[in-house]
């Protein structure tokens, strides 16, 4: 698999993990829910496991999606800090 498409999902997880929901996580991605739910479906079939347990009334990181969620920040945060070491070498 092609390292973008390991990328795939990560966003809308890493969203719907700090919102706390799915509704929540599409408002601010300007998604609709249906496409947050199926983001999240193909990223745990991909995955081969279940980044959330979810109730009508909650929603919470199992223990696997809590690791992958301290993953996943700490590598979009990397991300982040390459591209803004690139703006500030070509600013000079």
């Amino acid at each position: 698999m092609f390292s973008s498409e390991r990328l795939k999902g990560i966003d809308v997880f890493v969203c719907v993990s700090d919102s706390g929901s799915f509704k929540a996580a599409a408002e601010r991605m300007n998604l609709t829910a249906s496409a947050v739910s199926k983001g999240i479906a193909r990223l745990e079939s991909r995955l081969q496991v279940r980044l959330f347990n979810r109730t009508t009334r909650r929603l919470a990181l199992t223990d696997a999606g809590a690791a992958f969620y301290r993953t996943c920040t700490a590598v979009l945060a990397d991300l982040e800090e390459a591209e803004l070491t690139l703006h500030a070498d070509s600013a000079q």
